[in-house]
This record gives C-alpha cells, sequence and structure tokens, in this order.
C-alpha cells in the first residue's frame, strides 16, 4: 500500500468496478500514457483530423513557459515601479477561469496587484468592477485566444473610452489574431503570445494563467516546476485494474474510470473540492464540458452543488473529492463515506493546497484527454459553442435592423414548476442566470438546488450568463438529451454604453440570453425563462423556490 498522501484512490462498488477495470486494462493495451507523452493525435481520430495534432501544446507548455519567465516577471517589476496597483482581467472562458481561480486560492497570500477577473456583459457587474479600482493606477489586459470575441473587446471599447492610454493596457493573444493588431494600433504597453497549438481551456498554464499569476505576486515558478507531477501521480493499489509502470499513472487511471463509469450511465461527475481552492471548479465545468459534451454523449460536470444525503442522489452519479492534506476535514469525510457506502462511486484526488495547482491543472488536462479517447470523441474541439455567438450575432442584427430584440415571455409559475419537478434520473436541470454574480445569489441559488434534488433526485448545475456559454453551454447543445433549461434574467438600474456599438451591455447581455434560448429550443431542449423582479435578485429567487418547495 502506497503512503503517498497525493494518491488517487476510488471507492467503486459491483458491477461498475469490472467496468472501470476493463476500460483501464484497455488503456494500458493501447498504450495510452507512453502516445500522450509522444503526442499521438491518432489517440483520439485518423491522422489529420481537425483540431486534434494541433492541440496538442499543452502537453509541453509547463516547461517552456519556465524558459520564458524571467521575461514575464521583469515585465510584472516595471508595472509595479509605475505606480500600479490593481490590475483588471477582460476575458471569457479559458481566457479568464484560470485566473480567476488562482485569485481566489490566493487571495490573501499573494504581494502583488490585486487582480479583478471581469467576464460578464452584466452593466452592474462592470460598473461595479469600474468603482472597485482607481484607473489611473489600473492596468487592463484584454485576453483573448482568438482576438475576436466579442465580450472582452465590448469591455476594451469601454474601459478604453475612460483611459485611453496604452501604457495601462496589455493583450494576451494568439499570433496573427485581430486583438494583436488593435493592441499595436492602440499602443499597448505589451503583447504576450500564447501558443496557437493550445486550445482555450487547456492554457491554464500558459500566458493566459501565467501572465495574470505572475502580475499577482503568486509563486508561479513553483506551479510550473509542480506541473511534471501530474505524470507521477500514483493511484491506489486497491483501484480497479491497477498496475505498476507507466500505465498505472493517475491521470491516465483517473480518465479512463470516468470514461467507462459515463458510459456505464454514472456521467453526472459531481466535484467535492476542499475549501481551500475556491473558484476550481469553474475552470474543471470547462474542461469537462466542453471537452466531452458532443455527439450525443459526455460527462456532464457540477460544481458547487449543496452535498446531501445518499437518498437524494440517483444512479447517475460519481463523486469526485479533490480534498487538502493540509486541511483535512473529517466530517466532509464521513459524509462522501456515507455516499460511497451507499454505492456511488467516489475517487478521492489529494491536493497540497493552493502551491499544487500546476500539478492538479495539468492532472485534470490528461485525465480529461484520457476520458476522451475512452468516449471516443475529439476532446478539443467545441463545435457547438459557435452556435451561441450566431444565435447572438442573429438576433443583435434584428435589433439593429428594427431596434428592438425580439419577445420573449416569461414562462408561468405552472411551466416553471412542471420544468423543475418533472426531472428526474438521469436528466439534469441547468440553471443559467444572466444576473449580476454576488455571493448573496449564490447562497439563493444553491437553496434552489437543493429543493430541485431533494423533490426529484435530479442532479443540478449553475452558471452565471455568459460565462457559462463559453463552458458548459457546449454540452448543453452536444452532449446527450437529457438537460432542461431555467434562464434566469434580472437587471440593474443603469447601463453602460459600448462605444462604437449601436447597443449597450444591457442589450447585449438579453442578445445573448435570447440567442441560447432559441438555441436551446431549436434543439429540443425543454427551456424556460422567468425575469427576476423588483431591485433584490435574491429575494425574488427564494420567493421562486419557496413555490417549488411548497407547489400548489
Amino acid at each position: 500500500m502506497s503512503d503517498h498522501p497525493l494518491t488517487v484512490q476510488a471507492r467503486i462498488g459491483d458491477p461498475l468496478r469490472g467496468s472501470v477495470g476493463e476500460k483501464v486494462s484497455l488503456a494500458g493495451r493501447d498504450r495510452v500514457a507512453e502516445r500522450l507523452r509522444a503526442r499521438d493525435a491518432t489517440l483520439w481520430g485518423p491522422a489529420g483530423t481537425a483540431e486534434i495534432a494541433d492541440r496538442l501544446g499543452w502537453l509541453t507548455i509547463a516547461e517552456r513557459m519556465l524558459a520564458e519567465l524571467d521575461s514575464v516577471t521583469a515585465f510584472a517589476a516595471r508595472v509595479d515601479v509605475d505606480g500600479f496597483r490593481d490590475v483588471v482581467l477582460l476575458g471569457m472562458g479559458g481566457s479568464s477561469l484560470a485566473p480567476e481561480v488562482l485569485r481566489r486560492s490566493f487571495a490573501g497570500r499573494a504581494e502583488g496587484l490585486r487582480l479583478h477577473v471581469l467576464d460578464s456583459t452584466d452593466a452592474e457587474t462592470i460598473r461595479a468592477t469600474e468603482s472597485a479600482v482607481d484607473l489611473t493606477r489600473t492596468l487592463f489586459l484584454v485576453s483573448s485566444k482568438s482576438g475576436g470575441t466579442i465580450e472582452p473587446l465590448s469591455l476594451f471599447a469601454h474601459f478604453w473610452s475612460l483611459v485611453g492610454d496604452g501604457r495601462q493596457f496589455v493583450a494576451i493573444t494568439d499570433p496573427g489574431s485581430g486583438l494583436a493588431a488593435l493592441a499595436q494600433e492602440h499602443g499597448f504597453r505589451q503583447t504576450f503570445l500564447g501558443d496557437p497549438d493550445i486550445g482555450g481551456r487547456y492554457s491554464a498554464l500558459s500566458p493566459f494563467g501565467v501572465v495574470p499569476a505572475v502580475l499577482m505576486g503568486i509563486d508561479i515558478r513553483g506551479l510550473l516546476e509542480g506541473a511534471d507531477g501530474a505524470w507521477h501521480t500514483a493511484v491506489h493499489e486497491d483501484a480497479p485494474a491497477h498496475s505498476t509502470g507507466e500505465d498505472a499513472a493517475g491521470a491516465v487511471w483517473l480518465g479512463a474510470a470516468l470514461s467507462a463509469l459515463a458510459q456505464a450511465g454514472r456521467d453526472k461527475l459531481t466535484f467535492v473540492i476542499s475549501e481551500t481552492l475556491p473558484g476550481l471548479g469553474l475552470w474543471l465545468e470547462q474542461l469537462v464540458a466542453e471537452s466531452t459534451g458532443k455527439r450525443s454523449t459526455g460527462i456532464l460536470p457540477v460544481a458547487e452543488e449543496p452535498l446531501g444525503e445518499p437518498l437524494q442522489y440517483g444512479g447517475d452519479r460519481v463523486f469526485a473529492h479533490l480534498s487538502d492534506v493540509h486541511r483535512p476535514d473529517p466530517d466532509l469525510d464521513r459524509r462522501l463515506q456515507l455516499l460511497a457506502d451507499a454505492g456511488h462511486p467516489l475517487i478521492t484526488i489529494p491536493t497540497a493546497g493552493p502551491p499544487d495547482l500546476g500539478r492538479v491543472f495539468m492532472l485534470w488536462e490528461l485525465a480529461v484527454a484520457v476520458a476522451g479517447w475512452g468516449l471516443q470523441i475529439n476532446p478539443f474541439d467545441q463545435p457547438n459553442v459557435q452556435q451561441a455567438k450566431d444565435a447572438t450575432k442573429r438576433v443583435l442584427a434584428e435589433y439593429e435592423a428594427s431596434g428592438a430584440l425580439p419577445d420573449v415571455p416569461d414562462a408561468d409559475e405552472a411551466a416553471v414548476q412542471s420544468l423543475l419537478l418533472a426531472s428526474a434520473p438521469p436528466q439534469y436541470v441547468a440553471i443559467m442566470a444572466y444576473t449580476r454574480p454576488t455571493s448573496e445569489l449564490d447562497e439563493a441559488v444553491a437553496e434552489l438546488r437543493a429543493a430541485v434534488r431533494g423533490a426529484t433526485t435530479a442532479t443540478t448545475t449553475f452558471g452565471y450568463g455568459p460565462r457559462f456559454q463559453h463552458s458548459t453551454g457546449q454540452f448543453h447543445k452536444g452532449g446527450p438529451k437529457i438537460g432542461r433549461f431555467l434562464q434566469l434574467i434580472h437587471d440593474g438600474p443603469d447601463d453602460v454604453d459600448i462605444p462604437g456599438a449601436p447597443y449597450t451591455f444591457t442589450t447585449l447581455k438579453h442578445a445573448q440570453a435570447i440567442g441560447d434560448l432559441q438555441t436551446l429550443r431549436e434543439l429540443g431542449r425543454p427551456a424556460e425563462r422567468v425575469t427576476l423582479p423588483g431591485e433584490d435578485p435574491v429575494s425574488a429567487l427564494r420567493a421562486l423556490t419557496q413555490k417549488i418547495k411548497e407547489p400548489t
């Protein structure tokens, strides 16, 4: 028995144990670990398949970034000397989620600039960020791999109108992008170029994660050096089909096991994450959902759901516990053991807290890539994300032509109750809030999720729009047709103009919400919309939850 504190452990009962063992054994016969190291694109499709061979740069990015780290560190030192105190990151999806994890996890531990991640088109959220900083001492990171994403470009237009000094702007983008050209045109202080052979959700250890981390004063060298530990993370000898040698790597075992469990009906990967790693679930959501949710299959990531009792869960769950060995939680361990005793698969992935995030990022990137192999899909494309972008463009074009957005009526109380209370495993309910993100609303949503699960045992997910469109939105549209969707809308009292655009941020947010709703319905997904009335969306949401608890 290994006594290494970071060994992956599993409690998986029969007959699921046999299914997992078979898949792990197949990974050994297919030399998955060896072929991963060799960047063998044929693991996921025939030679020449689009978006595979040119999406494997993440496998070696940590060591390459170590070689570039001195120049990034020198840049951060110059920024500090020049008197900057805050940095606002304007980005979406893969450009914002890893920095958000680092921001939350290292809060109070980093000694650099204060990072603010702005990945919303909600006008109230934009105003709140603007009010939280001294604009004259703030650096703006415009972060987008493609360089053409509407949200960061619109946010740039707004803040440029307020500041208008290229020395306060930095671009992080891929070579030759529209953002690279915009940065040159506006005299940005610096442009950091990413690796075009890395997709956004695999970019945590590339400049998209490294530059914000260095500006925050995080020991990014330690994170990058720790990434190699993902290849050497072991799996406990009691795990199904455990073996010795390279194919015993915990990442390969984990990816093979998750794909086998999903194919056996346990496709709701429910994350239970140590409080020392806040926000990690958001990053994992995108990685898992966008990588696997396509061709009517996939693994649904479930993050930040309140933990319940064994009988509150259906037979479609698998629990992944990311613990912190330095912050044990005996009560949580006891509750998870009750779930395992009831037959729910439990996989424990120990971590060493925030300084271990480099290994954690790489471990999960490897595992999800292996899960793609196990599901026989390409884990590096996102064919349905473009649908939401195209839908937004269509709605905005209609607005520009007519001066009005399409009329989308709210669902009545009966329709909402039917949507939520008629759900049952293997279905899931996705709650999508186009509102200002707040901890108070998070708590109110958690209460709604617990109420739905208590009444139906169905899985729930939650995301803020438009952020989730670049994350779980791929699974919503490309994954199995088992989702039920509740869209929540709330606007603050003040709007914000987008310089150069014929619409405001509130109009853009509503266009994104309407386009997404229309797309879901066109795909045959049950989807309803509710506008939270009044000035307080939290009270309005709690009133809705009470009706779910006590249906008439």
